[in-house]
């Protein structure tokens, strides 16, 4: 897939990720992307790790779908720990 591609589907899976866990985070649009695409390749390196599947094939399959949302999700998370953190720690 070419890099368009990854970045239409990093804004949606970014998108559906902060849909899916709704909260205040720092940032914007641009850290949404940024978290989607690199959650993208997360879900797809964790895809072949785990089950062995190539879960990147292409973007209209379903498995790519599933493995940049859930690889956001992750990141999401990862994101909001270390910067929740990082604000509690520097008002100390």
């Amino acid at each position: 897939m070419g890099i368009i591609a990854w970045i239409l589907i990093g804004l949606l899976a970014g998108f559906i990720a902060k849909a899916l866990m709704p909260g205040k985070d720092p940032g914007g649009i641009v850290i949404t992307v940024l978290i989607g695409v690199a959650g993208g390749l997360l879900g797809g390196f964790l895809g072949k790790v785990i089950f062995g599947v190539d879960s990147i094939d292409g973007f209209f399959d379903l498995s790519t779908w599933i493995a940049a949302i859930i690889g956001s999700v992750i990141l999401l998370a990862l994101y909001r720990l270390v910067t929740s953190n990082k604000r509690h720690h520097s008002h100390a």
